[in-house]
């Protein structure tokens, strides 16, 4: 696979990590060629805080493909480390990765889970290089899931970047 110039020159890239870093909006990935956006769900089926708000005012068909697997999911794979890619446009996917247990409430700990992360995005190395495409995410499992970017990042390393899949993070303005 190979990387598309025009995607990465003039953006920052993270310490050596082979992650390009911008300031943007995930939802409007840079770039030429097929991008697959990845973003972390929880496993209650909840859509409506965070990133999700973001994906569903620019498609709908993300959050109702999520909704529908969570409500038929004693037929199919959803649980932790499930991963879900639906088509938004002719060359353009989003990754619904459920990378959270359950949703912060109170002082109850963190609901991200490292583990099924990891395991989403092996699952999207995988896509991305079928469509022969690039990935684009905000910081995966940092926000209301509560993560650690210094926890998340080797794990885009190792499975996407690894993988010689072009990743390219999001920072909102």
């Amino acid at each position: 696979m190979s990387v598309v110039g025009a995607s990465v020159e003039g953006m920052g890239m993270g310490m050596g990590t082979g992650i390009a870093y911008v300031r943007g909006d995930a939802t409007t990935p840079l770039g030429k060629g097929p991008k697959v956006i990845a973003h972390v769900c929880n496993d209650l089926g909840g859509w409506g805080k965070g990133f999700v708000l973001a994906v569903s005012r620019r498609w709908g068909e993300p959050e109702a493909a999520y909704r529908r697997w969570h409500r038929e999911r004693a037929k199919n794979d959803f649980g932790l480390g499930a991963v879900q890619v639906v088509q938004v446009d002719r060359l353009l996917w989003v990754a619904n990765m459920i990378g959270q247990h359950g949703m912060r409430t109170g002082s109850k700990g963190v609901p991200v889970r490292y583990e099924a992360i990891d395991t989403a995005l092996g699952t999207v190395a995988a896509r991305a290089a079928e469509l022969e495409a690039s990935v684009h995410m905000p910081r995966i499992g940092c926000g209301l899931a509560g993560g650690k970017w210094e926890r998340v990042e080797p794990l885009i390393v190792a499975r996407l970047v690894g993988a010689d899949v072009p990743v390219t993070v999001y920072d909102h303005d």
